[in-house]
């Protein structure tokens, strides 16, 4: 019969096959403040006063929220210094208007899992912080449904 093909080849058989997948990683939400704080004086002096430029409020906002996630639980030293890195495109961007910095600190905030696609591709999972089990109810037999769930189906 016209447009049927040759029978599919056996899988078995194959010269190449798909590496298994790697295993995802998966982080919870804790709150906890990690990181260095951004560093003083980077910026440079401000000519008008005297002091030292302080770092633009979006970039302090973008900073801590980057210090609170769950990625953070993940990231070592060196993780920390290109952040800080790109935290100064991020100060320009908003302080001077350098918009042409945009694209790059979106490449680079990819890198640590900035958006729920940039986290599928690094195999990053955030947990949802309310999937933790239940505790037992506490007198008499009584526990409660989700515990119960849990023991019938383990």
């Amino acid at each position: 019969m016209a447009g049927r093909g040759p029978a599919p080849k056996d899988p078995s058989k194959r010269r190449r096959r798909n590496a298994d997948a790697a295993p995802e990683t998966v982080v919870t939400p804790d709150d906890e403040l990690r990181g260095p704080e951004l560093p003083e004086g980077v910026l440079g002096v401000n000519t008008k006063t005297g002091e030292f430029v302080e770092w633009h409020p979006r970039t302090l906002a973008w900073w801590h929220t980057w210090r609170t996630s769950p990625q953070a639980q993940t990231f070592t030293d060196t993780d920390w210094e290109f952040l800080i890195d790109t935290a100064l495109m991020h100060h320009a961007m908003w302080s001077k208007g350098q918009w042409t910095l945009a694209a790059e600190v979106r490449l680079r905030a990819a890198k640590f899992g900035a958006t729920p696609e940039d986290r599928a591709r690094l195999k990053l999972k955030v947990d949802d912080p309310t999937n933790k089990p239940a505790p037992t109810i506490a007198g008499g037999n009584v526990s409660d449904i989700n515990s119960r769930r849990q023991r019938l189906t383990s």
